[in-house]
Formats: structure tokens, sequence, C-alpha cells
């Protein structure tokens, strides 16, 4: 039997570069709130966010929610999100083990500076495919790119324009394409020497992103395989600016901000009901 959701809802609103999630504490009514993410995450309609993080502060386990109310392995920029909110709301320091789905990921808290905490966070060991290059047709046209593993799907997409717009046209069909029974994120990316590289960012049951961490990962892993750049780069993102290393034991590990923006406080009666089409 489903709980009704209650009265008012507490929730934290952080970013990390840009990429933004509301962090909802447990125990609390989980599925409820989960049914109404297409409201409550709505960027015109509701509060706006990228998901829903639910942190468990006894245990430091955290599950990640998309907007469309699927839920995701893991979450770079989520679990940096939820050092920080472990770090301002729960008194956290030092070395942090945040369990999501696919492992317990170590972070170490590096720096606070007011309402914003610089972590490193250790992502895991990346997969590849034995046949990683694909050649996939959609309906705008012929793609190369190569599938990514880091502990949650990824497609990094090379010589196409790394554009906004582009970002937006592939990043639906891609996501959605028949290669991908279980939808993927999706990377336009390019090199920018040994050392850097630009990305735009597709996510999973979110859309356009100006962010995201596991996608920069993902990128990273994927040029350090193929020689074009070294171990430790820059990955420029519309938001702004990750670094990632893949360290001698294969592990990749990035450094970032996260930081709080406002607690909110939520009647969910005023969100229910069906989201509005979109024009």
């Amino acid at each position: 039997m489903t709980s009704a959701p209650p009265a008012r809802l507490d929730l934290v609103k952080y970013q990390a570069l840009g990429n933004d999630y509301l962090v909802l504490d447990l125990p609390a009514p989980l599925e409820a709130v989960v049914q109404l993410l297409p409201q409550i995450c709505d960027r015109h309609r509701g509060v706006g966010s990228d998901g829903l993080l639910a942190f468990d502060p006894a245990t430091f386990a955290l599950r990640i929610f998309n907007p469309d109310s699927s839920e995701a392995e893991k979450s770079g920029s989520g679990l940096r999100i939820a050092a920080c909110h472990a770090v301002l709301e729960h008194g956290a320091t030092g070395r942090l083990a945040i369990a999501t789905r696919d492992r317990v990921n170590e972070i170490l808290v590096l720096q606070r500076r007011g309402p914003e905490v610089v972590s490193r966070l250790d992502i895991g060991t990346p997969r590849f495919e034995p046949d990683s290059c694909l050649e996939l047709e959609t309906s705008a046209g012929r793609v190369s790119c190569r599938p990514v593993d880091v502990g949650n799907p990824h497609c990094v997409v090379f010589g196409q324009p790394v554009t906004a717009e582009r970002c937006r046209q592939l990043g639906p069909l891609l996501e959605n394409h028949t290669r991908f029974p279980n939808r993927t994120n999706v990377q336009l990316a390019e090199p920018l020497g040994r050392d850097r590289a630009r990305v735009e960012i597709w996510e999973r049951g979110a859309g356009y992103t100006l962010a995201s961490g596991t996608s920069a990962s993902a990128v990273a892993a994927a040029l350090i395989r193929s020689g074009h750049c070294n171990s430790s780069l820059e990955v420029l993102m519309p938001g702004g600016t990750l670094q990632v290393e893949q360290l001698a034991d294969g592990h990749l590990v990035q450094i970032g901000p996260a930081r709080r923006v406002c607690g909110i406080s939520l009647r969910l009666d005023d969100l229910a009901g069906p989201v509005p089409e979109k024009p």
C-alpha cells in the first residue's frame, strides 16, 4: 500500500557546477515523493532540479532519482553533493564512505568554504565492452561513440560539434537508442590537447545539464584509453571544470566543489496532479 505524502516536506537544494539536486534526509515517505518528482523537478512549474538524492544520515547510504522518477545507479555530482550535505547538515569531516547501488564510494573532504565543500571522489574502475567503438544510425545522422560504464552507463560521442544545440538533438536519440536497452547518458566530447577536454552532456532521465561527475569521468576514461589525453586532465563542462585522474590501479578520481543553495519547505499537495504537457 502506497503511503500518502506528508503535508510538508523539508528538502535542501545543492548544485555542483550547475548540476543541481534536491536532498531528502531519510527516513521519509520516499515512494510517495518519488512519484511526484516530475512535478517537483519541473523548472517552470515546480522547484526545478536535475533529480532527488535520498540520503540516510545513519548509514550514509544514497539513492539517486531522476526527474522522470527513474532510479539511477550512480551520480558523481550527487555523491559530491551528498558529501557536502553530510558536512554542512550532519557535521561529517575527513574521509567519508557513501554507498550507492554499485559500490561504496570513498570521498575525502578537502576544503569547506562557507556553504561550499570541495571533495575528492573515487569513482571506481571504468568498464569497456570488447567492441568498444560503435557506429550508430540515428534520425539526426550517423554517430561514432564509445560506451563506458563507471557504475552507470555512458555513450561518449566523438566527431560531432560539441554544442548545446547538437547535444539536445542527439541526446534523446542516443539515450533511447535500441543499442542501449536500459537507456544511457550521452556526452559529446572533444580533446583540447593532452590535458583538457570539452564536453556537452545529456543525462538519462533528466535531459540537458550543465555538468555531470560520472559523465566527466566517462569522457576522461575514453580519452585516456584511446591515447588522446594523459592520465590526468581537466574536463570543461558548461557549468565549470572538473579535474579527473586515472590512478595506477585503474580507479578514476575527481576533484570538484558542491554548494548548498537553500532550504525548501514544500506542500506536496500543491504539486499533486498530472504533469502538464510541454509545448
